[in-house]
């Protein structure tokens, strides 16, 4: 998640379910974290079923639980990589796909150690032979990036929101949006705003960013933010009287609050008030320059 800046009241806001409600940051990680659970305890009892790579050949309560516990072990090892691929995203302005791949190369090779020691539990593994160790991690491979898949790109969380992503039997994570396009103003059918009505009024409407984080946006004004639940690209047509600009796929910055320009070699942050600083995708670079911003 991002930094926080300002006041804030540290919960989510939902509109769904017929009304608005309050959900807090720590209530919605483990609701998130126990749906991915829940998911995870699924593929566990299917591949139990199916028995895949041999394992049918023993008997099912065995099966299960061997593949419950390589199911959990999966969530653990790859969960950290999201944080990775988040970062390299955001640092090398690279898709994520790729990144998704290396990282699921990486996090294969710490897997396959676990599923061959689990494997020969209680007893100490022999060791393998160059050929045998390949077809584990090639095994292991299958199964992890099968997971992978269907969390990030076909799964729900992919279907609910492209903005999000979600690493093999890993929490939901932050996605980019697609490259930054120019806003159409949208007119109002009327004096309500459904962002500006989510944030509490001691924030006032005085609205300097917009900060995608997970399925929600992170609302900053000069007194504080929000997380509010709206897609990135509808809270900024939202804001389409206001002056300015997506700068980065998951950022929208309003020009009258960009106080500097900070430059470390090819990457270029613009630093707003309340100490907030965003990140400029490269490609978006030039055509701050043309427009004056930088």
């Amino acid at each position: 998640m991002g930094n926080e800046h300002g006041n804030k009241s540290g919960e989510l806001t939902a509109h769904d379910y017929g009304g608005p409600k309050k959900l807090s940051r720590r209530a919605s990680f483990w609701r998130s974290t126990i749906t991915d659970l829940g998911i995870m305890t699924v593929i566990g009892v299917f591949l139990a079923v199916i028995g895949p790579f041999g394992s049918i050949e023993y008997p099912f309560a065995v099966r299960l639980i061997t593949w419950l516990i390589f199911s959990y072990l999966g969530y653990a090892i790859y969960s950290p990589m999201g944080y990775f691929v988040d970062r390299a995203h955001e640092a090398l302005d690279l898709p994520k796909s790729p990144l998704w791949l290396a990282a699921a190369l990486i996090a294969t090779v710490p897997m396959t150690i676990l599923v061959y020691f689990v494997q020969f539990a209680p007893n100490w593994p022999p060791t393998p032979s160059p050929e045998e160790a390949l077809k584990s991690y090639f095994y292991v491979f299958v199964i992890g990036g099968g997971v992978t898949l269907l969390f990030n790109f076909i799964g729900p969380r992919a279907n609910a929101s492209r903005e999000t992503v979600a690493p093999a039997a890993v929490p939901s994570m932050p996605v980019a949006d697609p490259e930054p396009q120019p806003v159409a103003p949208q007119p109002e059918t009327s004096t309500s705003n459904p962002l500006l009505d989510q944030l509490p009024a001691e924030l006032g409407s005085d609205v300097i960013a917009l900060e995608m984080e997970d399925h929600y946006v992170r609302v900053h004004t000069a007194l504080g933010s929000e997380l509010v639940l709206m897609r990135l690209r509808d809270a900024i047509a939202h804001l389409s009287e206001i002056d300015g600009r997506q700068v980065h796929r998951s950022w929208w910055v309003a020009r009258g609050a960009v106080e500097d320009v900070e430059r470390d070699g090819r990457n270029v942050r613009l630093k707003l008030a309340c100490d907030i600083e965003a990140p400029v995708s490269r490609a978006q670079v030039s055509e701050l320059k043309e427009a004056g911003w930088i």
